[in-house]
């Protein structure tokens, strides 16, 4: 974890914290010269000279360990009535508590952290509360690589001191290493009300705004960091990274270059230039610096994903192979690693080698389109006319059904809010689910008729005919042209066997939109189950499903019509999208069987992902 240790800001602020408390300064000053003398820095697993002065000159990455030097300040500052902590503990400068903490202290310093920590366990027996001591513990803890025992000791802390900015964004930046942005952003919120021009805080801010997808609010932090310290390196190299992810990569890579010639020994910044000069096509410069990070970290994963897709990007077949084959060592299995290898081994000409890969990626990841692409093109360097022929037309077909995807972007759209529209729905709050739609799509053509269409399909879903029918309708009184009020309906009417009904929603909703690919494959559903085989046939084609089922109806029409070759091609997408679906597959595998296609049967019930084993009772 990136945590962190700038004395000398740290002694300015116990300075300032202490107002002029002539005794209390005069004791911070032998002790903490002592502790300072010789002390590296430790930034970001890296480390650089000491500074010992008082003035706030920030050097290298983010500060490490930074509570250390403030310890004692906290339990001075209790005898000298200073007001910058919460709690006062009433002990003087020269008690016996204050000399224990600083015995503590003085252990660490000298190596001896077991011999620190004990002291600190004794005292803390004694005296619970004391807050100082719950922070060097939760120091030493972290030194030792306690992370999570580091983070309850600072949480422990906050509680007895809640206005305490130290312990604030050291908490604050465990939550953001847990994953908990919400809970740091909180805390280093109250950090920086507290002290607003903290550099560390702004920092580390910025980041949890930049997790959190707040990218805007993300640059102001790192901006406040960088006019906090304008002259670290570390905050320039974040700086630059932000810039890049806000499409500003020409002014972001001027950033990261500056940091890495201030300091070339950074954590990721020659990673972050090569990325940087990726997305700004400069591949010579990307290969370059993704090299140099590989160098530097030969087990870096990312680093090495870098530089083998920058390489492919420069047709250096050879040397993209050796880095997709150093990333399989890492990630057994990668299927972007296997597509890659492959894709390796085609442009190498190793024909056979290229189909090897290239069809296990396919039984990894069935979806993979491109990947039928190039192992038709490996079949046909191999004289498997036939095998290449077939796998072009898998390819061309999938690819038409993918073109179509944007006709649900929409519904795909509201996915964010779904689990939140049915707590609410769940609880009897209409009001407030048609109100979480209308903001999702604020600034869009979204209308209010829509709205109730998405609630209205929300209820059909958890069993609310009623209501989902209620909502539906009234949609359509709003706006009797709104998309997919006519189409639920008809889905409703299907699901019950009232083939009449769904048969009339869908044709009015296709009156309405005639491209809506919803309702043209729901009404080769219809045809279907009426047995109109061609019909049914040309209606699932034209909506270009990508619904497993759909397809399997799709495959059973177009046997039953005679085209044998679409059957068998639908047979393979269907089971591509619906090869987790096992009674879906066992279908499909008996419909194959049953018009004679069993060795095709048979390669795709090879190629199912292993099912979980029965729980015992």
């Amino acid at each position: 974890m990136d945590v962190g240790a700038s004395a000398q800001r740290m002694i300015a602020r116990g300075i300032l914290r202490t107002g002029s408390n002539a005794a209390v300064r005069s004791s911070i000053g032998a002790c903490l010269m002592t502790l300072l003398q010789d002390r590296g820095r430790r930034v970001k697993g890296s480390s650089s000279p000491s500074l010992v002065v008082f003035a706030r000159q920030q050097s290298a990455a983010r500060p490490a360990n930074r509570l250390r030097f403030v310890l004692l300040f906290a339990a001075l500052l209790a005898a000298g009535g200073a007001g910058a902590r919460a709690q006062n503990t009433g002990h003087p400068a020269d008690s016996p508590l204050v000399r224990q903490l600083h015995q503590a202290l003085s252990l660490d310093e000298h190596g001896d952290r077991q011999g620190a920590m004990n002291l600190v366990l004794h005292l803390l027996e004694q005296h619970p509360d004391f807050e100082p001591a719950i922070k060097l513990r939760g120091v030493l803890l972290e030194e030792a690589g306690r992370n999570s025992e580091a983070a309850a000791a600072f949480e422990q802390a906050l509680k007895l001191a809640p206005n305490d900015a130290d312990v604030l964004l050291e908490a604050g930046k465990y939550k953001l290493t847990a994953g908990q942005k919400e809970e740091a952003i909180k805390l280093l919120e109250h950090c920086l009300r507290i002290l607003p021009g903290d550099g560390d805080a702004h920092y580390y801010l910025a980041q949890a705004y930049h997790l959190n997808g707040q990218e805007d609010l993300a640059l102001r932090a790192i901006r406040l960091s960088l006019k906090a310290e304008p002259d670290n390196p570390a905050v320039w190299q974040k700086y630059g990274e932000l810039l890049c992810v806000t499409e500003d990569c020409d002014a972001g890579l001027k950033w990261l270059l500056k940091a890495q010639r201030s300091d070339a020994t950074l954590p990721k910044i020659d990673y972050d230039i090569a990325l940087t000069d990726s997305k700004l096509m400069d591949l010579a410069a990307a290969a370059q610096y993704a090299a140099r990070a590989v160098e530097s970290q030969p087990n870096d994963v990312p680093a090495l994903q870098l530089l083998a897709s920058v390489d492919v990007k420069l047709a250096k077949w050879q040397e993209a192979k050796q880095a997709f084959q150093r990333i399989l060592t890492f990630k057994t299995g990668d299927v972007d690693s296997l597509f890659g290898l492959g894709q390796c081994e085609l442009e190498l000409k190793n024909y056979p080698a290229a189909v090897d890969q290239l069809q296990l990626v396919l039984r990894l990841a069935p979806t993979r389109l491109l990947a039928h692409y190039y192992l038709s093109r490996a079949f046909a360097g191999m004289g498997r006319t036939e095998d290449a022929k077939h796998e072009a037309a898998l390819h061309q077909l999938m690819m038409e059904q993918m073109t179509f995807v944007r006709s649900v972007e929409s519904e795909g759209s509201e996915s964010p809010i779904q689990p939140q529209a049915y707590q609410l729905l769940a609880g009897h709050h209409e009001e407030d689910a048609l109100q979480l739609y209308r903001n999702r799509f604020k600034g869009t053509a979204a209308t209010l008729a829509d709205a109730y269409v998405f609630v209205g399909k929300l209820y059909l879903t958890m069993g609310k005919k009623d209501d989902g029918l209620r909502c539906l309708h009234h949609a359509l009184e709003i706006q009797p042209t709104v998309r997919g009020a006519h189409t639920y309906e008809g889905i409703l009417a299907l699901k019950v066997g009232d083939l009449t009904t769904a048969e009339n929603e869908f044709k009015a909703e296709l009156a309405n939109d005639p491209s809506y690919q919803t309702a043209i494959a729901e009404m080769g559903e219809v045809r279907y189950h009426q047995g109109r085989w061609s019909e049914a046939a040309e209606q699932l084609a034209k909506s270009r499903t990508m619904t497993p089922e759909l397809l399997y109806m799709l495959c059973d029409s177009y046997f039953r019509i005679g085209k044998v070759s679409d059957a068998g091609l639908t047979a393979e997408t269907a089971a591509a999208y619906g090869r987790n679906n096992s009674q879906l597959m066992k279908d499909l595998a008996d419909l194959l069987v049953h018009n004679g296609q069993t060795d095709l049967a048979q390669r795709l019930s090879s190629n199912l992902p292993p099912q979980p084993a029965p729980q015992q009772k």
